[in-house]
């Protein structure tokens, strides 16, 4: 009598991650990364296919195959949600297959906005309105979205930071050192989505105030003598830079592959901008390989933005 086979651990399990969502909310942006990343991607593939895809339990070593992406929506031929989510249960029930489902969500204000700049037709808006199309597929698609384990809301979300949520989610290899963005923004147009550490820089003193400062940037010699000059800038620094300094190492000790440090203030052009470009030189000179982005820097400046502060 032979022997059962031993059990597959979890990291002899083929890799299996389904990749669905609202149409225009970044699925292709998604897949592109993963292939990046190594995985080999199907996109639009006829759901009830898959267990063909996969094969049988026992069909070969699993972990000799790469991870596998498949993407699929409210076009893809078959698509019946309440099919998908038992044929789900019945792969996540396999000891061979170690299955995630990724569902990328968006605002419908914001998907409209996204077809009515690009003018692409919304797939389930043919003979009606944008957004009819828009909330007819969010209700198709919300059993699959409360069955996903990893859900990601893109609706603030640039293209770059879809890529990194993407990385920092999927990548199997960790860098040598965590990916480190310090980043400027302000306010005023609304918060950075995926930052890890926020500083108000709004305490300072605004040099779009001064004359002659306005129109500058924090990037220029004048304006950051002015910031450098307000009595609570140096001892704020300082404090910010001693806590960096101290979590980031602890951050990487735990596997972060990517870090974003922001500071805000109102417009977006002045303190926060000093003050990230300041942060980014005590990072390289502590080892670091800081990128740095000034989100607002080419913003008009304007007084109605400024308000007070």
């Amino acid at each position: 009598m032979t022997a059962d086979p031993t059990p597959p651990t979890e990291d002899d399990r083929q890799r299996l991650l389904l990749v669905t969502g609202l149409s225009g909310a970044g699925k292709s942006t998604a897949l592109d990364v993963l292939e990046d990343l190594g995985w080999e991607t199907i996109d639009n593939f006829p759901v009830r296919l898959l267990e063909r895809l996969v094969g049988e339990e026992g069909d070969g070593p699993a972990q000799s195959r790469a991870p596998l992406a498949i993407g699929f929506d409210s076009r893809t031929r078959g698509f019946v949600p309440g099919e998908i989510i038992e044929l789900v249960k019945t792969l996540t029930a396999r000891g061979d297959i170690a299955l995630t489902f990724l569902f990328l969500d968006c605002q419908s204000a914001e998907l409209e906005r996204r077809y009515n700049e690009t003018r692409r037709r919304h797939p389930m808006a043919l003979g009606r309105m944008v957004g009819e199309g828009i909330a007819a597929e969010r209700e198709l698609l919300e059993p699959l979205r409360r069955w996903a384990e990893i859900v990601i809301d893109t609706t603030e979300l640039t293209v770059n930071d879809l890529q990194t949520r993407i990385r920092e989610i999927f990548a199997d290899e960790k860098p040598a050192q965590p990916s480190l963005t310090v980043s400027s923004f302000g306010f005023a147009r609304g918060m950075p989505p995926l930052a890890d550490f926020v500083f108000d820089m709004r305490f300072l003193d605004n040099p779009h105030w001064v004359e002659g400062l306005r129109e500058l940037t924090g990037l220029d010699a004048p304006v950051g003598e002015h910031i450098a000059a307000d009595p609570a800038f140096s001892r704020a620094f300082a404090l910010m830079s001693e806590l960096l300094l101290d979590l980031l190492p602890r951050y990487d000790e735990q596997g972060k592959a990517y870090i974003h440090i922001a500071f805000g203030c109102t417009g977006g052009r002045h303190r926060s901008v000093y003050t990230a470009h300041r942060m980014a030189d005590v990072l390289r000179g502590a080892g670091f390989s800081p990128t740095v982005r000034h989100r607002n820097l080419g913003s008009r400046a304007a007084d109605a933005i400024e308000g007070d502060m």
